[in-house]
């Protein structure tokens, strides 16, 4: 079975702090909308949320097995996870395709809350989600700054004061990548 991570867990090394995964495949999943928001709470930072809606989402499928996904359920809390349907699934890796009847999973929230001062999106996360779409490209890191709803709340740069606690796989080289693929739209609305 598969996870469809679509924000920090698109990075190998985030993701190996919570379980071990299969290899990651990129992909997109049709009728899924992916927004800064929170989620409870129990979180000081705005992380990702995603709901079952209009749009796309690219991401990865993390194959996962049931002890992993013990482990995701863990980690995603304030989250719940729902079955995919494998027809969404619109682009995956030429090297690998979807057999019918595999399970395919991803952690959604049924409504979004804005991120705010209090609960704000913060640098770290954007870094490790944003270094974990470089690793596949910079086209995909592109696509998921692009299919990102909600880059105009709050933001809050802590690097270096890091407040995501799943900060990881983040190398100097990418900082530059990652401030100039987000400067336009974090710029101001007119």
């Amino acid at each position: 079975m598969y996870i469809f991570g679509y924000g920090s867990l698109i990075n190998n090394h985030s993701r190996q702090l919570t379980g071990q995964t299969g290899k990651a495949i990129p992909a997109v999943i049709q009728g899924l909308q992916r927004y800064w928001g929170k989620v409870d709470g129990s979180y000081k930072i705005a992380p990702l949320v995603a709901r079952i809606g209009e749009g796309h989402c690219n991401g990865v499928l993390v194959a996962v097995d049931d002890i992993a996904l013990q482990e995701f359920d863990r980690r995603e809390k304030g989250y719940h996870r729902v079955r995919v349907n494998l027809d969404s699934i619109v682009r995956v890796s030429d090297e690998y395709i979807l057999e019918e009847g595999e399970t395919v999973w991803v952690y959604v929230k049924d409504r979004t809350e804005v991120p705010c001062e209090h609960q704000p999106i913060v640098q770290t996360y954007v870094d490790t989600v944003l270094a974990g779409c470089l690793s596949i490209s910079e086209s995909f890191a592109k696509t998921f700054v692009e299919t990102t709803h909600g880059w105009h709340h709050p933001l809050e740069n802590d690097r270096h004061n890091p407040k995501y606690g799943n900060l990881a796989g983040v190398l100097d080289e990418h900082l530059y990548t990652i401030d100039r693929l987000i400067e336009q739209v974090r710029l101001p609305l007119k």
